[in-house]
């Protein structure tokens, strides 16, 4: 079982939508540090992706300072002081960017989406 949610879709390269869904379990706090990350293996045969794609995902999680290897455990999560708010932003803004298209497509002002958000 995976620490994360992920539902890979087409379109984008796996290995981003995997970093995405990693990086968006570690800001929400779904993954903590501390908490052991699935191997290479693991991560291949969970999502049923090449073990070079998981090998590429662990290697950029860990240069990003998301994990660290710690010998006879494996990975562990390393999450860096909280991320600035453009790291932040970023996870958010395919959700945002469709909610603007779906919103002009219902002729909606962004002063009432807006308000709309203010309310939720």
């Amino acid at each position: 079982m995976l620490p994360f949610s992920i539902q890979l879709q087409d379109g984008s390269p796996v290995s981003d939508q995997i970093l995405g869904a990693v990086r968006k379990a570690l800001l929400t706090g779904q993954m903590r540090a501390g908490d052991a990350f699935p191997s290479v293996r693991t991560l291949s045969q969970e999502l049923r992706i090449s073990p070079t794609t998981a090998h590429k995902v662990v290697l950029q999680l860990k240069d990003a300072g998301w994990l660290n290897s710690r010998p006879g455990i494996g990975m562990v999560v390393t999450v860096p002081d909280q991320p600035d708010v453009a790291e932040r932003l970023a996870q958010i803004t395919p959700e945002c960017r469709l909610l603007l298209k779906e919103a002009a497509e219902l002729n909606l002002t962004l002063e009432q989406v807006i308000q709309h958000l203010k309310s939720l």
